[in-house]
């Protein structure tokens, strides 16, 4: 265990890992149950700048397995939701303090539903924010097609190249349409990035390590039985984008309306990334959501997609 200002650094064996987690506060702080803060393919240090809000409360992070400082011993460099689930609970066995409030963004929140499917009395209340969920688009055929283009230009021409076609992607508003294919895939001098390729392959958002999280398809039923209160959540800025049409999708299949968030995809994070959100008053919203207030009433779940609608 490692202890700086505050923060015990902590790294726990699981099957084919050794995860490191950190805990900001003491176990338990005033009966409340640890607040978990997890992303994908973003380690515990995304998350600073939204845990230095809520000094009141014992925060948890962590780097999930093959990210940071959790060193992957499975031969294996996948993200699998299921598997990362496993992990999480490992860490919430370990810290031997109940269940937790969780935190979820992105892959994480693909994570934390994995999680809450598995193991429902881990988590008391989640916020998933921003879950990168294809198949619950009713243009998922096109979502995959879309998802494969930034790939098929990373491994063709390497991350610049790659990076340019994600941010082309995850910013488009709206259905993607024969009009989003018809352009031409971006070059990275476009967003101010280098074109050079160094030859790996290996990015944790770009490659094809990712395709588990964006195909995860969800137990609807499973996640709707469980104890766990489960909200939604989409940035703001985010309206009409891929996940936060993911996320408006997702919150209609568990019968409620998706909960607006400050800012954009990562609104949490801090000036020290060129990604900034707001993450004070992100985390004024947390409180919010995380305490049962500012929540739309539930509405009447959606409909299914037909079976193999949606790629995997």
């Amino acid at each position: 265990m490692v202890q700086a200002t505050g923060v015990a650094t902590h790294t726990l064996e699981t099957a084919g890992a050794a995860i490191v987690y950190d805990v900001q506060g003491p176990l338990p702080a005033d009966g409340r149950p640890p607040l978990f803060m997890i992303g994908q393919p973003m380690d515990a240090g995304g998350f600073r700048a939204l845990a230095s809000h809520f000094p009141d409360r014992t925060v948890i992070t962590y780097d999930p397995r093959g990210l940071g400082r959790s060193v992957r011993t499975d031969g294996r460099n996948d993200s699998v939701p299921a598997v990362q689930a496993s992990d999480v609970h490992a860490v919430i066995q370990a810290l031997d303090a109940g269940p937790v409030e969780m935190f979820a963004s992105s892959g994480g929140a693909v994570t934390a539903l994995a999680l809450v499917t598995a193991y429902p009395g881990d988590v008391t209340a989640l916020v998933a924010h921003e879950p990168p969920l294809v198949g619950v688009l009713p243009d998922a055929e096109a979502a995959a097609r879309a998802v494969a283009r930034f790939r098929d230009a990373y491994l063709t021409h390497g991350w610049g190249a790659g990076m340019a076609a994600f941010i082309d992607m995850t910013s488009w508003r709206g259905e993607f349409t024969d009009e989003f294919f018809a352009r031409a895939v971006p070059s990275p001098a476009q967003y101010g990035m280098p074109g050079d390729d160094d030859g790996s392959r290996d990015d944790p958002l770009l490659s094809e390590r990712s395709w588990p999280v964006s195909s995860y398809e969800p137990d609807w039923d499973a996640l709707a039985a469980a104890p766990t209160r489960i909200v939604i959540g989409a940035g703001e800025e985010s309206a009409g984008t891929f996940t936060g049409r993911a996320s408006v999708a997702a919150a209609h299949r568990l019968g409620q309306e998706a909960a607006v968030f400050p800012s954009h995809h990562g609104g949490f994070v801090g000036g020290d990334t060129p990604y900034a959100g707001k993450p004070e008053a992100f985390a004024h919203r947390l409180r919010e959501v995380l305490s049962g207030a500012g929540v739309a009433p539930p509405r009447q779940p959606g409909p299914r997609r037909p079976a193999g609608a949606a790629p995997g």
